[in-house]
């Protein structure tokens, strides 16, 4: 099957039919929804800043990790558009909740907002937690939805022991 599209190639305002394939219009719109998609998920660019801290706590106890996501260059985040934080933690680790969203917001203004994530984890060793920010930039005449993910890296040490009864050294 093909369709007709109507090209002016002749440069004089003339119009002349030329067939193309249906294969080559999908592969076409595949290409530009791909490029679409691409650009609403690609990494941060000079419009906007993701950065992170990561978590450091004892095992047994609690620790906090944050995200913060910052506006650049005329940009800023849009005041009535979703903000959200999905995370994923490794096995081993556990977060007070998965997904956070506005009412969530440790801090926020125009420019910039901040996650703070509640950590727990029950045994030592390096633990890591996917997280995955979307958000809206605006300019005057423009907006444009991102998605970027950040991993927190989360340092659980062993509890140190309780200075209670040293065991009787024999003589």
């Amino acid at each position: 099957m093909s369709l007709q599209v109507r090209h002016d190639v002749s440069g004089r305002g003339g119009a002349r039919l030329r067939k193309k394939p249906m294969s080559q219009i999908a592969l076409s719109a595949a290409i530009a929804l791909t490029l679409f998609l691409a650009g609403s998920t690609r990494a941060a660019d000079d419009s906007y800043e993701v950065s992170k801290t990561d978590a450091s706590l004892t095992a047994g106890g609690k620790g906090k990790a944050s995200v913060t996501i910052s506006a650049k260059k005329g940009w800023h985040l849009n005041a009535e558009a979703p903000l959200t934080l999905k995370l994923v933690p490794q096995t081993g680790v556990e977060v007070d909740k998965a997904k956070l969203g506005r009412g969530d917001l440790a801090a926020s203004n125009e420019k910039s907002a901040r996650f703070d994530v509640g950590v727990t984890a029950a045994e030592p060793g390096k633990k890591v937690i996917e997280a995955e920010a979307g958000f809206v930039l605006c300019q005057e005449d423009s907006c444009r939805p991102v998605k970027e993910k950040v991993a927190l890296a989360v340092d659980v040490t062993s509890p140190k022991p309780s200075p209670g009864k040293q065991p009787a050294k024999k003589k």
